[in-house]
């Protein structure tokens, strides 16, 4: 069970981000987008607008008419995707954050798409980019720009 309250920064310590509540489990995704913004693998866990605190010089890039990812002014470690309305969830990088080190691995999506070396095993949910698209249907608008 994580803790109530958890606190992460980014790598040069710039930008603070607090979570109450946090999920205490890890999702990844391998479409294209993900895979260039992160280089490998994107993994995030998702947190409520109103359980996220963040102080620091962020930046927003507008990766999609849907979307935006967030990284540090500073030193440009990830922090965060996010859907750009007000209420969104935040998908928060758990490497910014010691306390997700031991969360489980509970989801993972476009995992037909997911590069030989990433092919990651495990009991969790796993979605093809077709099943995920048939479920969310504008995805298939956003990973078709990449």
């Amino acid at each position: 069970m994580p803790s109530d309250v958890i606190s992460g920064q980014c790598l040069c310590g710039a930008v603070k981000i607090t979570v109450t509540d946090p999920s205490g489990w890890v999702g990844v995704c391998h479409c294209a987008m993900c895979q260039r913004w992160s280089g490998s693998v994107f993994a995030s866990f998702p947190a409520a607008p109103e359980t996220v605190t963040v102080s620091g010089p962020v930046k927003a890039h507008a990766s999609s008419q849907l979307a935006e990812r967030a990284f540090c002014g500073t030193c440009g470690s990830h922090l965060w995707m996010r859907d750009r309305e007000e209420t969104a969830e935040y998908d928060l990088m758990p490497g910014l954050f010691e306390a997700a080190n031991d969360w489980p691995l509970r989801s993972e999506i476009y995992c037909d798409e997911a590069p030989a070396a990433f092919s990651l095993e495990g009991d969790h949910r796993k979605a093809t980019a077709e099943q995920y698209r048939a479920k969310y249907p504008h995805a298939q608008e956003v990973t078709d720009n990449v």
